[in-house]
């Protein structure tokens, strides 16, 4: 990138250069945060805190066809400063208000362009804003995040092998673990996708973005093995083969020499840059939301999230029944009235249902009545939600879903993009509007990570991208070390927004006696782990993993989780620490629930409770049993009244625990 724009300044005479470099600075609300504009050669903004450079001067820019460059010999036309003070509602999120608090600047530049930039109390953003009327293309985008050390790296790289071109890295499941980096070890034909953590030492500084319409999804590589990362993005397809898993996925075979296609005037994404001084601040960020579409569609009052009652990680897993489970009536009526016996709201057909290999959702196999299963689910309070796979919703998406809604279908457990191109960011938002206009709510597996569309559309509930529970089918534990994964994930995936990490497992593991199996699967860590996940990883869309049959021998921890709400009126981070532990708490209504999780290490926490305030209050505890090191599954449910506003907590290797706080 740097290299073509070199050659672009050969290409762009501009009549009027800055005489002059200009700088036009920020400083967020509370003094603690500054960033600080240069208009040169070109554009480069930079972060400051009130101890130290966060990011060094990094250039912005994006090119327009090909002899175009915003950002690069600009003439600056008007400067404009102000400042926003609000409370945005947010409904089904993870707290009922979002606090909006900024100081902004507006550099308007001459080309019909403009670049936006907000500063926070912990965090900066931009974004360019265009006003070309017209069509055009957006050739390549400059996003440049520099540093003045080799710091290390949290990163999840696409799953291929590091000589495998950009192009086919583009091609993936957003699903991966976690390596630690320094920047100038990284190499640079590696791709990764967002959200990226940065660690400072004594700070955390975390990159995504939001606001994700109609453009392409942002990767970050280090292309000199120095300090800086930068921004890579997907082009636009030209040619897309049907294919990949059961024909249900659109393969890319030629691309467009360009990013994005345009029209008229538009914003384009924020990129945001997060600045924790404690690794808890990560825990309870609101910037995705914050900066991304008001609610499009007006009232919500229809949609209900929930948990879900879900047979594909337990692989259909009943036993005892007089019949044989798979994927047929009888076995979907037990899983309803499972679900209906414990007050839980969905329960979800995955793939199966439909003729394989088809891609067409008006198929259905013969063993399967969706029309019978809606109307046994809601004689019995019971909602039902369909897996569909892209292709085959892509391909008529209106019909199918104004005939599933119309049979009394729920929503859509969409999967398999596995792609974040334009078209592909614009198939999001058009299923996302076509399921509103049927009342249908949205949960995008196979998916890029969240970017702002929950909030214009709240009837998407929920997204993967997250290496989740399902890897323990298939993963050992040398592949895969997902307890530390677990401890990770809410200080930077989560960041994004909401993930569909499908928790729940029964049978338990420690390291010496996991092992992985797809008929028969277990999790990594102690049974109060997966309940304290309820709490912990935000999820207004929730699943329970296991089969009915191993939830009906556990009625305890069931009875948990079938009650803990999925959307919340508060949320409060109390303490952890990137890879080895996390405590949150939230609140709904009146009832406050706290969750922590740790690595692999034993450990004992002290919880600050001083966000109850006055009054008396009642706890309920599932904590790691004595034998929680040896026996997974070994916890302790107690009940007592809460005495003082500090709690200690003690945590088995891989362990967990939730609290549920009541007022007497």
């Amino acid at each position: 990138m740097k290299r073509l724009l070199l050659t672009l300044f050969a290409l762009v005479t501009v009549a009027t250069v800055q005489a002059r470099p200009t700088q036009k600075s920020i400083t967020s609300p509370d003094g603690s945060l500054t960033v600080t504009v240069t208009v040169d050669k070109d554009v480069r903004w930079s972060v400051k805190d009130s101890s130290q450079t966060i990011l060094a001067p990094s250039q912005i820019a994006m090119q327009i066809g090909e002899e175009e460059v915003w950002g690069v010999n600009p003439t600056l036309r008007k400067a404009t400063m102000g400042s926003i003070n609000e409370s945005i509602p947010s409904p089904l999120y993870k707290k009922a208000e979002v606090e909006n608090n900024c100081t902004t600047l507006t550099l308007t530049f001459k080309g019909d362009y403009a670049i936006e930039f907000r500063a926070y109390n912990n965090s900066a953003a931009y974004r360019f804003v265009s006003t070309r009327k017209g069509n055009y293309t957006v050739k390549n985008e400059v996003a440049e995040f520099s540093f003045e050390n080799d710091n290390t790296v949290y990163c999840s790289y696409v799953r291929s092998n590091e000589k495998k071109s950009f192009a086919e890295q583009h091609y993936n499941s957003f699903e991966s673990p976690y390596v630690l980096e320094p920047m100038s070890k990284m190499g640079n034909q590696r791709l990764m996708f967002l959200p990226v953590l940065v660690d400072m030492g004594d700070k955390k500084v975390c990159f995504t973005e939001t606001d994700l319409r109609s453009y392409p999804g942002m990767y970050l590589y280090n292309s000199n093995n120095d300090f800086t990362l930068e921004g890579h993005y997907a082009p636009v397809p030209d040619e897309v083969k049907q294919g990949g898993h059961n024909m249900l996925q659109g393969e890319v075979q030629t691309t467009k020499p360009y990013i994005a296609n345009v029209s008229g005037p538009r914003s384009f994404p924020w990129r945001i840059c997060i600045v924790a001084e404690n690794d808890a601040e990560l825990l309870n960020d609101d910037m995705v939301f914050r900066l991304s579409q008001p609610n499009a569609i007006g009232d919500t009052s229809w949609i209900k999230p929930g948990k879900v009652a879900w047979e594909w990680w337990n692989d259909w897993g009943l036993y005892g029944v007089d019949f044989k489970p798979g994927i047929n009536n009888r076995t979907y009526e037990y899983y309803i009235d499972f679900a209906a016996r414990n007050g839980i709201e969905y329960v979800i057909l995955d793939e199966g249902w439909s003729v394989n290999k088809k891609a067409d959702l008006m198929q259905v196999i013969p063993e399967i009545d969706v029309k019978h299963l809606c109307d046994y689910g809601k004689e019995r309070g019971v909602g039902i939600v369909l897996w569909a796979g892209y292709w085959a919703l892509d391909r008529d998406m209106d019909r199918v879903m104004k005939h599933y809604s119309e049979m009394g279908v729920k929503g859509f457990k969409i999967d398999f993009m596995d792609r974040d191109d334009q078209p592909m960011v614009e198939f999001y938002e058009r299923a996302a509007a076509t399921a509103a206009k049927y009342h249908l709510m949205c949960d995008f597996h196979g998916a890029y990570k969240p970017s702002g569309l929950s909030r214009m559309y709240p009837n998407v509930v929920n997204y993967e991208g997250v290496n989740g529970l399902e890897q323990m089918k298939w993963s050992s534990l040398e592949d895969l070390d997902q307890v530390t994964y677990d401890v990770q994930i809410p200080f930077i995936r989560m960041v994004a927004g909401p993930m569909d990490y499908t928790q729940g497992a029964m049978m338990n593991a420690q390291k010496r006696s996991y092992r992985y199996s797809n008929a028969e699967p277990m999790s990594q860590g102690t049974r109060c782990r997966q309940l304290a996940m309820y709490v912990v990883f935000e999820s207004p869309f929730n699943m329970l993993c296991d089969s009915p049959t191993a939830y009906e021998k556990e009625p305890e921890c069931t009875e948990f989780i079938a009650k803990i709400p999925t959307v919340w009126d508060q949320t409060v981070a109390l303490d952890g620490k990137v890879g080895e532990y996390c405590i949150i708490a939230r609140r709904a209504g009146d009832v406050w629930y706290v969750g922590g999780m740790t690595n692999w290490d034993e450990r004992e926490v002290e919880i600050d409770l001083s966000f109850l305030g006055e009054g008396n209050y009642r706890v309920t505890e599932f904590v790691d049993g004595l034998n929680a090191n040896k026996i997974a599954r070994d916890y302790n449910k107690t009940e007592s009244t809460l005495n003082g506003r500090t709690k200690k907590v003690r945590m088995a290797m891989g362990g967990g625990f939730a609290l549920k706080i009541e007022k007497k």
